[in-house]
């Protein structure tokens, strides 16, 4: 396949769609190995003082924020604001230009996050968390890897939506005005 054929219209998108789908895939298999592997609460250190492996179910959005405690009204809302999400990120994804590979690689971590968490959430109920990052005493909330291909993916839409400003070289007017033009010495 030579170059050219990467940037195939119809086809950019649709490898991002595969990441999406891998996103997916790795997500739902290791919910289901920490489900068959651990007890509930379970634990397992990887690196002490810093990493453990966890088995906790999540009612809530990412990283715990907001529990619906089980509650059928509490689960369904968060479903729906899942559900919206995921059609706004898809919409997002479809306007796209296939010359934004950043932008569509973000929103392919997005998406495949997003679903990986709403499967659970239609299952299920909630949302199995796993990866307990800490130092010392101090944890961050549990999260799984559908949670980080959501983070990653916000992480790179804005580093996309900043990119330009950031790269963008000042003109000369604008640096001497700044200070960012050295003056000159005499010899």
């Amino acid at each position: 396949m030579g170059n050219r054929d990467w940037y195939d219209p119809g086809l950019v998108k649709a490898r991002f769609l595969v990441l999406s789908a891998c996103v997916l895939a790795l997500d739902q298999w290791s919910k289901l190995w920490i489900e068959t592997s651990f007890e509930p609460h379970g634990r397992l250190t990887v690196l002490p003082g810093f990493f453990d492996l966890v088995y906790v179910r999540n009612t809530g959005i990412a990283f715990g924020l907001f529990p619906a405690g089980g509650e059928l009204a509490g689960t369904l809302l968060l479903t729906a604001l899942g559900f919206a999400a995921l059609v706004v990120v898809s919409l997002y994804f479809r306007a796209t230009s296939e010359r934004e590979p950043l932008l569509l690689l973000s929103l392919s971590l997005v998406l495949g996050g997003a679903v990986g968490n709403l499967v659970d959430r239609l299952l299920m109920r909630a949302v199995t968390d796993f990866l307990d990052v800490y130092v010392g005493s101090h944890h961050w909330p549990a999260f799984n890897v559908a949670d980080s291909g959501v983070t990653v993916g916000i992480v790179l839409m804005l580093a996309h939506s900043f990119g330009p400003q950031l790269r963008r070289r000042p003109s000369a007017a604008e640096a001497s005005r700044h200070g960012l033009v050295q003056a000159r010495t005499s010899k």
